[in-house]
């Protein structure tokens, strides 16, 4: 797991099932098919991750969240719309459409449409939205390189997608849909 992927191998990599690094808006994270149960389940093992936490799920644009976001009354897609592409994760009401190991223990999932271009074209190549967790173990500092990512998890991934990290200087704000509550800063 020393070389690095291209986009084609990287998505090769997650239809397969597998787990990748990639870089990401403002830290490197890890991917997966959010439909995969052995790729969710593998993923929490290797961040040490407790499963009733639930992951965010980043996309290239909105319409890759149709399922998701079916049934939502019209009014609340308005702060997404206005919002999206950017660092502005959303709690969305799950309408049973999330895997339980992306909701968590939750009754919302998290979503976000990435304005990361290698994160995008990742999501367009691999054709919908991908898990986007930070690459560290449950309680350690994200990394901030590839290196840092392969020193973390060593060969346990299936590769490390080529590229850089996005200009954000922290990790993107959540927000509750339907409250407007801020979760994170």
């Amino acid at each position: 797991m020393n070389q690095a992927f291209d986009l084609e191998t990287a998505v090769g990599a997650l239809r397969s099932g597998g787990v990748i690094a990639c870089p990401t808006e403002a830290v490197w994270g890890l991917s997966c098919d959010p439909d995969n149960d052995a790729a969710l389940a593998r993923l929490m093992r290797l961040k040490e991750r407790d499963p009733a936490k639930g992951v965010i799920l980043v996309a290239a644009h909105i319409d890759q969240f149709q399922s998701w976001l079916e049934g939502l009354p019209l009014a609340l897609h308005a702060p997404l719309v206005a919002s999206w592409p950017g660092p502005n994760t959303w709690l969305v009401p799950d309408n049973g459409r999330s895997h339980g190991l992306v909701r968590g223990a939750h009754s919302r999932v998290a979503l976000r449409v990435t304005d990361h271009p290698g994160m995008a074209a990742l999501c367009d190549a691999f054709g919908g939205p991908l898990v986007s967790t930070s690459a560290n173990r449950t309680g350690e500092s994200p990394a901030m390189s590839s290196d840092e990512v392969v020193g973390i998890f060593g060969d346990q991934l299936d590769g490390v997608l080529d590229g850089k990290l996005g200009g954000n200087s922290r990790p993107s704000r959540i927000r509750d849909l339907v409250s407007g509550q801020v979760l994170r800063e």
